[in-house]
């Protein structure tokens, strides 16, 4: 009877969960009907919690971990931590990241040559054609700076970093 019970509770966790995440007005498809699995569909908005801009979805966490945590953190939640294509898309994460912290903090985002020496990669696979650095940046300082952290200095650009000092980190997916 127990048992039962907590499957009853289990299954109306689920349930409520699922019309949570749901947009206003969102309707929700049944995950079975008549005997047939379906898939529930989702609108094509970001995640509660996430900012949408130019198709993606962007999202600052205030945890600070190293690069591969935050980037596994980011893979977590269907995405990786953010790649920046334009200056418009890296002013949008600064805003976002001061409307959570109150600051421009320094925080990782998705650029690391940890696989190749002066080849940059974004762990999103996306294509590295902009570049936002600080002057005199890349320098791989000691030999051990493999991984981006924007916000960096007075000038608020990019820095490569030591990919195991701690930051916060902007994750971002695309819009399915």
């Amino acid at each position: 009877m127990k048992v039962l019970i907590v499957s009853l509770l289990v299954c109306a966790m689920m349930a409520l969960t699922t019309a949570a995440e749901a947009e206003p007005g969102q309707k929700i498809e049944p995950l079975v009907q008549e005997g047939k699995s379906h898939i529930v569909k989702r609108s094509s908005s970001c995640p509660r919690g996430w900012t949408r801009y130019n198709g993606r979805c962007f999202l600052y966490i205030p945890k600070a971990m190293t690069w591969s945590n935050a980037e596994r953190n980011c893979q977590s939640l269907g995405g990786n931590l953010a790649s920046v294509h334009n200056i418009h898309e890296y002013h949008e994460i600064q805003s976002l990241i001061v409307k959570t912290s109150y600051e421009h903090k320094a925080a990782w985002i998705g650029g690391s040559n940890a696989q190749q020496k002066n080849i940059w990669l974004w762990s999103d696979s996306s294509r590295f054609t902009y570049v936002n650095w600080c002057r005199g940046e890349p320098n791989n300082f000691f030999g051990s700076q493999n991984c981006i952290q924007m916000n960096y200095g007075g000038r608020k650009c990019w820095d490569d970093a030591k990919c195991t000092v701690r930051r916060p980190f902007v994750c971002s997916k695309k819009i399915r």
